[in-house]
């Protein structure tokens, strides 16, 4: 009788792993002594167990003589499923080790497209040469989006510009990076032959600002910067969020707008991007997560942008 025609065996809700352990040690050595000595115990206790076994399945294993031990037909089918059994068990306790100490997993991360221009690229390198084994969801979104998707739990972490008081009980933040700020103007307007600009020269310009509620840290920290400087900006539009829209629309010719210096990478022939002097506020882009969903994956993220 083939092994593939044997019944299944008897199910025993006692059997335990390390019984399978020990009878695949017994099936590889077929000698009760070498068996012995790989499971670093007595020859006595390891016949015992195997005993045991064989009464919770019901049925005989091995054949034991004075030349040794030889599987039985029910011997060799158990050896085949306890080997896939004990593989399975192995791979699984290893998977779950590795999601414990944050190198296999996955983690949803959110942006604004202003990220991608030079924040984002580097973290994504490292991380994906550290932690091979993380599964990135990537999600672009408007700054308000993420917000509400850590809100609503559909990120693990985000990465918008804030301003420097931000403050949301739900919510934790680092900055990964200071981006300073720069004034766009069209290439025929009379500044464009500058290299520097103090702010409050702009104090009758008119300005292309982003909307506050869609894009709230940006506008924050452009009014915060022009209020420093004794004005209020004049808007000529404002229902703008995309920075690729806010650069195309000083092109343009709409008016001027102050963005992050990464803003520069969106290069336009219609567009000057002149240095600002005077009191003027950092645009923050910052990571922003849920204390309450902290995670051994998100950690590892963490810490590798508080290095970048």
């Amino acid at each position: 009788m083939s092994n593939t025609d044997l019944p299944p065996l008897p199910y025993s809700a006692r059997m335990e792993l390390r019984h399978l352990r020990y009878f695949v040690v017994v099936a590889e050595e077929l000698n009760l002594t070498r068996a012995a000595e790989r499971l670093c115990m007595a020859q006595p206790p390891l016949s015992v167990q195997l005993r045991k076994l064989e009464k919770e399945l019901g049925v005989r294993l091995l054949d034991r003589s004075s030349r040794g031990v030889r599987l039985t037909d029910a011997g060799a089918l158990l050896y085949d499923e306890a080997r896939r059994i004990l593989g399975s068990v192995d791979q699984a306790s290893q998977l779950v080790r590795s999601v414990g100490t944050g190198t296999v997993g996955r983690l949803a991360l959110g942006f604004v497209p202003s990220a991608a221009l030079e924040v984002l690229p580097p973290i994504l390198r490292e991380f994906k040469a550290s932690h091979p084994e993380i599964t990135l969801y990537l999600n672009e979104m408007r700054p308000d989006q993420v917000l509400d998707s850590l809100h609503e739990q559909r990120i693990d972490v985000g990465l918008c510009y804030l301003s420097r008081g931000f403050a949301d009980p739900a919510l934790q933040t680092r900055c990964v990076a200071e981006d300073p700020l720069v004034l766009a103007v069209p290439a025929a307007h009379r500044l464009a032959g500058k290299s520097t600009v103090d702010m409050r020269e702009l104090a009758e310009e008119q300005f292309v600002l982003p909307t506050r509620h869609r894009m709230p840290g940006l506008h924050g920290i452009i009014a915060e910067s022009c209020a420093a400087n004794g004005f209020t900006p004049r808007v000529a539009q404002r229902e703008v969020w995309l920075m690729q829209t806010i650069v195309g629309l000083v092109a343009g010719g709409i008016g001027v707008a102050v963005v992050p210096a990464s803003a520069q990478r969106l290069r336009s022939e219609d567009v000057r991007f002149l240095r600002l002097t005077g009191t003027t506020t950092p645009a923050l882009m910052s990571a922003a997560w849920r204390p309450d969903r902290i995670s051994p994956v998100l950690d590892a993220f963490l810490d590798l942008v508080s290095e970048t």
